[in-house]
Parts: structure tokens; sequence; C-alpha cells
């Protein structure tokens, strides 16, 4: 296949709020390019997720028949493979979540093209090419990159690209593909539900994080009972989820964690490194408490408290107890 044999925009990914963000983007890609928007749906027969997809901006749903009952990433990479082999979409968006950024790369192996991962900004040049920008050096730089070679493959970063408008009037064509079989070479043992203590932090609007400032373990329950008082979730830096395994990477906010967009962000007793700052500086509000007046924390904060997260807590925590 030639460049010129792709025409068109795809996206994909195993959750329908990430789906949603890639369809904004992507409708605006499409639209540029006056190109169809198609969406990719896998072992799904849901029709409410269909009319979802066509009001959050798709034009084509692409209702994919699985080789295998166990849909995992093996088998997503090789329905996908075959379905962009047939269609060559130009531009194909993957949501930067676990399974996103495991497809992006082997997809782009399989065609012998470029992708890039956690974009932040998806645009096209003067010739109609992918230009893109990611943060690179752990924050401290943004790389600018033009794709040259097709299909262009990448993930964006999560919560970054805020959903259109919902338009229940539009509606567009369903495309029913069967792929096949598949024989996979992994194979799926048990699955479990999450419990309570685990959650898509990247959902919440109100997180109380905590960093290297706690002494103990133990500790961490101040913290959580500030978060139950003003009906948040509790978030944390890398070190206290990488480093001390005090609470679940499903906390971790950062760079290598999560990134995440609450309308409030109150960050307890973490110094502010630039690690940390890439996963919450689109936070509304950020609010830094921290003994160290020098902190680069409250470079980052719209509030600032220099004092004790000892005292200033439990302080937070008796005035909050009736909210």
């Amino acid at each position: 296949m030639t460049n010129g044999d792709f025409n068109g925009v795809m996206v994909f990914s195993e959750d329908e709020k990430i789906v949603i963000e890639l369809l904004s983007k992507g409708r605006e890609l499409a639209d540029k390019l006056n190109t169809p928007l198609s969406a990719v749906l896998i072992h799904t027969d849901d029709e409410a997720v269909i009319k979802t997809l066509f009001a959050q901006g798709a034009d084509k749903v692409y209702k994919v028949s699985p080789p295998t009952e166990q849909v995992n990433t093996e088998a997503y990479m090789e329905l996908l493979f075959k379905l962009l082999e047939e269609i060559k979409p130009q531009i194909f968006l993957l949501g930067s979540n676990v399974t996103g950024k495991e497809l992006a790369p082997r997809l782009a192996s399989k065609f012998n093209t470029s992708t890039a991962t956690d974009c932040i900004a998806a645009n096209l040049d003067e010739n109609n090419n992918l230009k893109i920008d990611r943060i690179v050096y752990s924050g401290n730089g943004v790389a600018t990159q033009i794709f040259n070679t097709k299909p262009q493959i990448i993930t964006l970063a999560l919560q970054t690209f805020k959903p259109l408008p919902r338009d229940d009037i539009r509606t567009g064509e369903v495309i029913e593909k069967a792929m096949g079989t598949l024989e996979p070479k992994v194979k799926i043992i048990k699955t479990s539900e999450r419990t309570s203590e685990a959650l898509r932090i990247e959902d919440a609007e109100f997180i109380i994080s905590c960093g290297r400032g706690i002494k103990n373990k133990e500790d961490i329950q101040m913290i959580k009972d500030l978060a139950v008082n003003l009906h948040g979730e509790v978030g944390c830096s890398r070190p206290i989820a990488s480093d001390l395994k005090w609470l679940g990477k499903e906390h971790w906010v950062g760079l290598s964690g999560h990134k995440v967009k609450p309308k409030i962000y109150i960050a307890c007793g973490i110094s502010g490194q630039i690690q940390h700052l890439a996963g919450m500086r689109d936070s509304d509000i950020i609010v830094a408490i921290n003994r160290d007046p020098e902190a680069p924390i409250f470079n980052a904060a719209d509030y600032g408290i220099v004092g004790d997260i000892y005292k200033v807590i439990p302080a937070l925590i008796d005035k909050t107890k009736s909210q």
C-alpha cells in the first residue's frame, strides 16, 4: 500500500468515556480533511452505545465480530490490524490507557509506520500530515513531531480533549465486520470485579493527594477521612504508590501514573516535582499544603497553606465533618 491509499479518521478504545474524548479530536481532524470519522466497536451489540457514538461525532461505526470469546490486547491487535488493512484510515486514534499504549506500537510495527503516545495536541501540517505535540524529559519540554508515513497511529493523553456536545439528532452508518478466527497465545484464566478500594481517579472531581510528607502508612487514614468529608477521592505521588506501596497504583497521580483534571486538587505534603505536576497541572483549582515555603508545589498552586499537614489536615477534618 502507498501513502495515497489511506483516507479517513478512525478511533478505538474499549472504554466508552475515552472513545468520546477521541471522537472530539477525531471530528476536528476529519472535518479538516473532508473525510469520514469512524469508530470501532468490538464485542458489543449495545444499540445505546452505537447511538452515543453517532451523537458524539462518528459518521460510521464498525461493529467487529471478535475471533475469540476472550477479548484481550492480543485479540484487539489482530482485529484492528485486519480492519485497518481493509479500511485504510489515514489517522487512527487510541486512548493513552494501558490497552492503547500496548496497541499503538504493535500496530505501527505491523504497518511499518511510526507512532506517538501520550499526545497532548494533534493537528495537520500544510501537507495534511498529522502533527502532534507530546511532553518529553519528564515534563520539562514539549516535542513536536510530523508524520510522513501512513497510517498515522497515535494515542491521545486522557482528560486532554473536551467531548463535543451530544447531538442525538445525528445518525450514521453501522457496518458489521467478521474478522475470522484466532488461536490466542494468551488465555485469560480468571477475571474479578474491582473492589471499592479501586477507582478511576481520572473521573474524580475532587482529589486529596498525599506525598512524602506522610510519615507512616497508618497516617494515610487522615487523608481518607478528609476525602470522605469532602466527597472526594484519595490520590498520591509516585513514592507513596511505587516506592513505599502504601497505596495502590490506581491512586498514583503523575507522569507515569494517572493524569487527572478535577475541579479541586489538594496536595498534602507533596513537594511538587515535575513528574507529579505533569499529572495534575490541568486541575481547575490547586490547593497546596506543605511546611516548606519554598516547595515547588506552591508555584503551581492557586491557594497555598504553609504548615504541618499533621496539624492542618486534622483541623480541616474537624471543620468539614458536617459537609
